[in-house]
């Protein structure tokens, strides 16, 4: 099937709370799946996260922590040595120049610590707003959402927003959720668009969201199917491959 295009369609503010009070009693355990041990470690773990897997940074960082367990290690290390670590994360050698810049910032302006102020977080090499928003809600628990790839198709696909670019999408959520869960709602999107709302096809018949959301009406419209609970359900499953044939020599 097509890649589903963006933006679709926004959902009322009422139908849109009541999907998230689904992802909530659906994903009520929902926390990040980077591994850390401490704030540090987050940061650098996020910083390294960006265009890769969380599980391909977890097999990095515990190589990575092992030898650099503090910011004051990493700030003194040799670029090429972070590289050979850290190359499996794709883009590394201006990852491991910006996450050795940003432990030489800790040490030299935060005395080794990371800061919780946002401006002060998005002034370390290699700190956007995304990665700022993911430590401040992880670490220190203050109402943050971050908006990574995932949060952002889902949050098209269930109809939350219509926003071109992330901080666009960020606003939309910060318009429908109390800003008591503002730190859960990018882990309810992001662990539903990793087991569910999938790029780039989603599995709406499993979906606990299906009711609510629009997309399975919007794809059955594409392909020409009745807009019925079961046609749009099965409007999103993958067609069944045909065995393939070997060509004779």
């Amino acid at each position: 099937m097509a890649k589903i295009p963006f933006p679709l369609r926004k959902v009322t503010k009422d139908v849109a709370r009541k999907e998230l009070e689904v992802l909530e009693r659906t994903y009520p355990h929902a926390v990040t799946a980077l591994n850390y041990g401490n704030t540090y470690e987050l940061l650098i773990a996020v910083i390294l996260s960006a265009q890769c897997t969380d599980a391909r940074v977890n097999m990095t960082t515990s190589a990575l922590f092992k030898k650099y367990p503090a910011p004051e290690k990493l700030a003194k290390a040799n670029q090429e040595d972070v590289e050979r670590i850290i190359k499996s994360c794709g883009f590394f050698r201006m990852k491991a120049r910006n996450i050795i810049n940003a432990a030489r910032e800790l040490v030299e302006k935060h005395g080794g610590q990371v800061p919780s102020d946002r401006q002060e977080l998005e002034a370390l090499a290699g700190v956007g707003r995304k990665t700022a928003n993911v430590v401040m809600s992880v670490a220190f628990q203050e109402a943050a959402i971050a908006v990574d790839t995932h949060v952002f198709r889902v949050s098209h696909r269930l109809g939350l927003t219509l926003g071109k670019t992330p901080r666009e999408v960020e606003n939309d959520l910060e318009a429908i959720v109390p800003r008591e869960k503002w730190r859960h709602t990018s882990h309810w999107l992001i662990l539903h668009g990793r087991a569910i709302c999938k790029a780039p096809t989603p599995l709406c018949p499993q979906c606990p969201v299906n009711h609510l959301c629009p997309t399975p009406k919007i794809i059955a419209k594409s392909l020409g199917v009745r807009s019925r609970p079961d046609a749009a359900a099965a409007a999103t499953r993958r067609p069944a491959r045909s065995p393939s044939t070997k060509k004779k020599a």
